[in-house]
């Protein structure tokens, strides 16, 4: 079985690589672009499982990648290819050279606050990019599982006796971010039906843990934290609104959900994956400073406050659990230990 994991130099994409990498019969293929930051493979580097499929030069046709696929994949490893979303010409020579079963497509710019810099751009990448793709897969005459990460984000603004959220709640996308996954998860429906293209969505409710970008919340904490215990910085973290609730669930066990996705899901279906327990920021933050002995201040930063901000995102992940038995493995306390632990690493 091959394998295409589009934005697999990202958190969630590293490690679905790995747990994919640990199945037997799976060949694993990602996508990178030339100025891709490969931070989050390093352990993958350090263990010697990187392969750069075609890495000698340019490829021009889809038959000439098919070759160098046929002739430098190795098994057991991640195999990466050049290849980029908003570029139809580069998305269709590698679908169609590659072929692969199954799709995760998780590329995406993904942090919220960027979206409202840069709406456009983050709309062009999240939602042209996924015509490409499809597209890609429509000339190329094949019929791969694909798996469309969409986000908790497209619930937007939820009212009180609207939690914990169904997918049958109401979209209320909250900032460009979020508009573009609704199009995202809309687009999936519109080929499902129109091409009978075996799509199966997500509704990904807060995922973290190691390799976890610093501009989100939980994260940045636990780098303030690490930068704090070093000398780095003094004892203090800048915050920024510590009432919003999420529902946080360890990323190793969110890429799992997405493998039961494809394995169990229903083409055209969307399914929520989250732990179902909903927790403040604020109890978020203090649970990280449980694992230091330093004495640390917390203050308020204005410019970490967003324009409009999802004040509770809070899954309800029956469906999901019901249709492919996952359930999240990992306690929140390790969940946040691994994540500190892996910026101790870091600074």
């Amino acid at each position: 079985m091959r394998v295409l994991i589009t934005g697999v130099t990202g958190m969630a994409g590293s490690h679905l690589a790995e747990y994919a990498l640990t199945l037997p019969g799976v060949q694993v293929f990602g996508t990178y672009r030339w100025r891709s930051r490969m931070d989050n493979l390093s352990d993958l580097v350090a263990s010697g499982k990187i392969n750069r499929v075609a890495s000698g030069g340019n490829v021009r046709s889809a038959g000439e990648l098919a070759d160098r696929i046929e002739s430098e994949a190795v098994e057991g490893n991640l195999n990466l290819i050049l290849g980029d979303l908003s570029d139809p010409s580069s998305m269709a020579r590698l679908i169609a050279g590659l072929r692969p079963d199954r799709i995760f497509h998780l590329a995406a710019q993904s942090f919220v606050p960027s979206s409202w810099d840069a709406p456009a751009q983050t709309l062009t990448l999240n939602v042209i990019g996924q015509v490409n793709l499809f597209e890609a897969i429509r000339e190329a005459g094949i019929d791969p599982l694909v798996h469309v990460a969409g986000s908790s984000e497209e619930y937007g603004l939820v009212y009180p006796d609207e939690v914990p959220m169904k997918e049958s709640n109401p979209l209320r996308p909250l900032s460009p971010y979020a508009v573009s996954k609704v199009a995202q998860e809309h687009l999936a429906w519109q080929y499902h039906q129109s091409y009978n293209l075996r799509a199966v969505i997500t509704r990904g409710f807060n995922h973290t843990g190691p390799r976890r970008g610093d501009m989100f919340s939980e994260s940045t904490f636990a780098k303030q934290i690490a930068q704090i215990e070093k000398g780095l910085k003094a004892p203090v973290i800048d915050v920024g609104d510590l009432e919003s609730k999420r529902d946080w669930t360890d990323v190793r066990d969110t890429v799992r959900g997405y493998w039961l996705a494809l394995e169990r899901g229903t083409p055209g279906e969307v399914y929520n994956v989250g732990s179902g327990v909903c927790r403040s920021c604020d109890e978020m933050l203090h649970t990280l400073l449980r694992h230091t002995n330093r004495h640390i201040d917390v203050r308020v930063d204005p410019s970490r406050l967003r324009p409009s901000d999802v004040k509770i995102l809070w899954a309800d992940s029956t469906k999901f659990r019901s249709q492919t038995g996952w359930c999240p493995e990992i306690p929140f306390d390790r969940t946040m230990l691994d994540l500190l632990d892996y910026w101790r690493g870091q600074v």
